[in-house]
C-alpha cells in the first residue's frame, strides 16, 4: 500500500503491520507531512497537550567494560588510563546531591567491569535506598542484569527478585539497539542476544518491575529491521503491560569506534532531521495504544529537534540527567544536563503545557504558569564532566573491583 493508504487505515483504527511500517519509512514530501500530522493527532488523543519530564541524575559508576561494542565510545578496557570506578561513598554523594536538588530518580547504568562481585548491583541498590528511601532507583540494563546473574550463579528471575527486594524501582530497557541478532553481531559482537534481552524484560514484568524500551537507529539497520523491532516491543507490551515508555535513540557516529576505525562499512555519519521525525511518528503509530509515552531524546539530537519531535508523536521530554556521559563521550554536542526551567521553556516553545512526572509517569506537578521561585544554579563545576572524571586519578579503576 501507499503511505496515504496506510495512514487512512491508521485513522480508521487499524493496527499497523510490519509491512505497513516499512512503507511509512519511505514517506517524503506531503506524505511525510501527513505522517507527522497523523502521529501528532494520535498523541493528542492519547495523552492531551501536556509534555512531561522527570528530574533525575545519571550515575555511570564505571566506564570499564569487558565488551567492545562498535557504537560505544564511553567504555574503556580495564588497563586503560582513563578507566574509573566510583566508590560507594561517591555514588551516594551524587545521589544525595541530586535528591537535594529535587530529583526523584537516580538512573544507574555502567560498563561491565571485570572480576566484579556478582552481588554488586544488589548491594549498590540497597545502599542507595538505605541512604535515600524516597528516591526511585531506575537501574541496570538487561545486559547488566544478565551479567550480575551470571557472576552470582543465579537465574535471571532470582537476580531480579533480589534487586526488587532491596528497592529497585524499574529497569531501563536499554542495550536493545536493534533487536535482530544479524545486526547485533555486526555492531556489537558478544553483546546480549535478542533472546536474552527479551527474557530479562519479560521476567522483570512478571515480577512487577516496570521497564522502559528503546531502539538505537540510524546506523546499518534497514526500514524492515526498525519495523520488526517495533513489532517485537509491541508484542511484549501486549503480553505483559510492563513498559512505561518507548525512547527512539539516534546513533551518534562522531566518536563511535566502528566509524572512526572503519570496522563496519556503510555507516552514515549523521541521522537526518527528517529521519528522526519519521522514527518518532512511526513509533507513535506502531505502538498505539499499547505504549502511550514516547520520549524525546534531547541528549541525542539537541533540545531544538527534541522540541520538534513533540509535533511528531512524542509527549515526554525525558530527564534532567545532570551527568550525561554515554552520548557525550560518543560526540553528542548538546550538553550533559538541562535544568527543569530549561526543559519547561522548550516545552512551552512547542505550545504545550509542562508537567513534572515520576519515573512511572505519575503526574507530580503541572506548570500552567512558570513558577516565580528561583531554582538552584546548575553548572559543570558542580556536577563534574565525563572528560574530567575519565582523566582524573581520583577514582582510577583497579582490578580488585
Amino acid at each position: 500500500m501507499s503511505v496515504d493508504a496506510v495512514l487512512d487505515r491508521v485513522i480508521a483504527g487499524h493496527e499497523l503491520t510490519v509491512s505497513d511500517a516499512v512503507e511509512l519509512f519511505s514517506a517524503e514530501g506531503e506524505s511525510l507531512e501527513r505522517l507527522l500530522a497523523t502521529a501528532d493527532e494520535l498523541r493528542r488523543r492519547r495523552v492531551d497537550d501536556r509534555v512531561t519530564y522527570v528530574v533525575n541524575r545519571n550515575i555511570n559508576f564505571t566506564n570499564v567494560c569487558i565488551k567492545q561494542c562498535g557504537f560505544c565510545a564511553f567504555s574503556r578496557g580495564h588497563r586503560a588510563e582513563q578507566g574509573y570506578f566510583l566508590p560507594l561513598a561517591e555514588v551516594l554523594r551524587r545521589a544525595r546531591e541530586a535528591w537535594e536538588l529535587g530529583a526523584t530518580e537516580v538512573c544507574i547504568q555502567a560498563g561491565l567491569a571485570p572480576r566484579m562481585d556478582g552481588s554488586f548491583y544488589i548491594d549498590l541498590c540497597a545502599a542507595i535506598k538505605r541512604e535515600l528511601p524516597g528516591i526511585h532507583v531506575h537501574a541496570f540494563s538487561p545486559e547488566e542484569v544478565l551479567y550480575g546473574a551470571t557472576l552470582s550463579g543465579r537465574t535471571v528471575e532470582q537476580y531480579l527478585a533480589a534487586l526488587k527486594d532491596v528497592g529497585l524501582g524499574s529497569l531501563p530497557g536499554t542495550s536493545a539497539e536493534i533487536l535482530d541478532d544479524r545486526v547485533r553481531e555486526l555492531i556489537s559482537p558478544g553483546r546480549i542476544s535478542t533472546r536474552n534481552w527479551i527474557e530479562v524484560i519479560r521476567t522483570a514484568h512478571k515480577l512487577g518491575i516496570p521497564t522502559t524500551s528503546t531502539i538505537m537507529y540510524g546506523h546499518i539497520e534497514t526500514a524492515l529491521d526498525r519495523a520488526k523491532h517495533l513489532d517485537l516491543i509491541r508484542s511484549i507490551q501486549k503480553e505483559t503491560g510492563g513498559i512505561t515508555e518507548f525512547v527512539p535513540l539516534s546513533f551518534i557516529a562522531a566518536e563511535a569506534p566502528m566509524v572512526r576505525h572503519s570496522l563496519v562499512p556503510g555507516v552514515p555519519t549523521n541521522v537526518p532531521r527528517e529521519d528522526v521525525l519519521k522514527m518518532y511518528a512511526i513509533s507513535r503509530l506502531m505502538l498505539d495504544p499499547w505504549i502511550k509515552n514516547i520520549q524525546a531524546a534531547w541528549v541525542k539530537q539537541g533540545p531544538q529537534l527534541a522540541k520538534d519531535t513533540l509535533a511528531a508523536g512524542a509527549n515526554d521530554f525525558g530527564g534532567t540527567l545532570m551527568n550525561e556521559s554515554i552520548s557525550t563521550s560518543a560526540g553528542a554536542p548538546h550538553g550533559q544536563y538541562l535544568q527543569p526551567k530549561e526543559i519547561r521553556s522548550w516545552i512551552r516553545a512547542a505550545g504545550r503545557i509542562p508537567a513534572e512526572r515520576s519515573t512511572t509517569y505519575k503526574t507530580l506537578r503541572v506548570f500552567e504558569e512558570e513558577p516565580v521561585e528561583p531554582e538552584a544554579a546548575w553548572n559543570d563545576d558542580r556536577f563534574g564532566t565525563y572528560a574530567k572524571l575519565a582523566a582524573s586519578s581520583d577514582f582510577r579503576f583497579r582490578v580488585r573491583h
